[in-house]
């Protein structure tokens, strides 16, 4: 069954053929869906007809926000942790280990659950495509159950089993090295798309990041990388060398990291609510989009670093606090996600896209940064189906 969304204050289609600028923008627009996809955009005066008819009232049209960067698998709390940063101690990798304790402890039922509350939580902030990684279980069997519940929800499922060196091979990292390679891989492979490695300070070296992801290519995972978090460690350069999909939070830079990601495919994908809930230098995003490095926005929902599901906050502080364009913001969220994934059928709405979309509560996409934490989401559609209706 067809469907036209008419009387759309701002559409967003995220191309630029179709309207202005580069967020694509068409305004008094309509939007026909047929069989989940887009069939066609226009002004809403020459919509075609359709079997069913919706006045979007006024109401800005965007893309379906693109999540390329989350850790929803997990057990526990650690609000007595940010509670402690808030008080002025440092964030370390470290603090990893006591979720990964309550993980091991949970059930696969427990740990679905969770999974899908914070789901539901990303659903009503509009985004409608998500990632997710492993890494708080350690073990083979650990790390494979928590990527099947995964992969029964989302295919955009990462395998992250060098998150850190788990507690019991503290004194030989590199014992820990040798049962993802002869273990772990083998045993997490049915469920897994992504393989990636927490690269930095704390976490694993170049040396092992290159090896992991070299052997996780090897068996058909596509590789990302977390990179250069809390110091830089050469992660960012690894990314490139290895053709990452991406390279993510990219706080520490210089010149060279900036190079080489604008003059890549790898995707910098930056996760402000890591920066905002530790008390951290931001990224600094300007020099990365002025110097033509392709860009993305993703939630970085944590127990530890960044517990939040919410894509308008993010979006909120890349304007505010990064000097991110509300435009580039937007299409960091939408498109450049999609771009972090390799995906070409999400992030934008043009005929042939997924038709995932989301109707503000307002006439246009600034009001995202506008009205910080204002509840702008209206209501949101996957595949062309309703998955969500807020209060109008």
């Amino acid at each position: 069954m067809s469907v036209v969304i008419a009387n759309i204050g701002t559409l967003v289609t995220n191309d630029p053929s179709l309207g202005y600028g580069v967020l694509g923008e068409i305004a008094s627009a309509a939007i026909v869906l047929d069989q989940g996809r887009v069939a066609w955009v226009g002004d809403s005066s020459a919509a075609p007809a359709a079997d069913e008819h919706i006045d979007a009232g006024g109401h800005a049209v965007i893309p379906g926000f693109v999540d390329s960067h989350a850790h929803l698998l997990f057990a526990g709390d650690r609000s007595a942790e940010f509670a402690a940063r808030m008080r002025g101690e440092k964030y370390t990798a470290g603090g990893i280990n006591a979720t990964v304790t309550a993980t091991r402890a949970a059930t696969d039922e427990e740990l679905e659950s969770n999974m899908l509350s914070l789901v539901g939580e990303m659903t009503r902030s509009g985004i409608t495509t998500w990632e997710t990684k492993s890494g708080y279980g350690l073990t083979p069997g650990d790390e494979a159950r928590a990527l099947a519940i995964a992969s029964r929800h989302t295919s955009e499922t990462t395998f992250l089993g060098a998150h850190v060196v788990p507690t019991e091979y503290a004194k030989d990292s590199d014992a820990y090295v040798s049962l993802i390679l002869e273990q772990m891989l083998d045993a997490v492979a049915p469920s897994v798309k992504w393989i990636d490695v927490f690269c930095d300070r704390g976490a694993f070296d170049v040396d092992q990041a290159r090896v992991i992801l070299t052997a996780g290519i090897s068996k058909g995972m596509q590789p990302r990388l977390h990179a250069n978090q809390l110091a830089n460690v050469g992660a960012v350069q690894l990314a490139v060398e290895l053709g990452c999909a991406s390279a993510d939070h990219c706080t520490h830079l210089d010149s060279s990291d900036i190079d080489a990601l604008a003059g890549s495919a790898t995707v910098a994908t930056l996760l402000p609510g890591a920066e905002f809930s530790t008390r951290a230098a931001y990224p600094d995003a300007r020099r990365l989009l002025d110097a033509g490095a392709t860009v993305a926005l993703a939630t970085d929902c944590n127990p530890g670093s960044s517990f939040t599901t919410s894509m308008p906050f993010c979006i909120a502080l890349a304007i505010r606090d990064m000097h991110f364009t509300p435009e580039e913001a937007l299409w960091a969220a939408t498109m450049g996600a999609a771009q972090a994934l390799r995906r070409s059928d999400v992030g934008r709405l043009s005929p042939g896209s997924r038709a995932d979309l989301v109707v503000l509560n307002a006439p246009s996409y600034l009001h995202l940064g506008y009205r910080p934490g204002v509840d702008m989401i209206h209501s949101v559609m996957k595949a062309g189906s309703m998955i969500y209706k807020g209060i109008a």
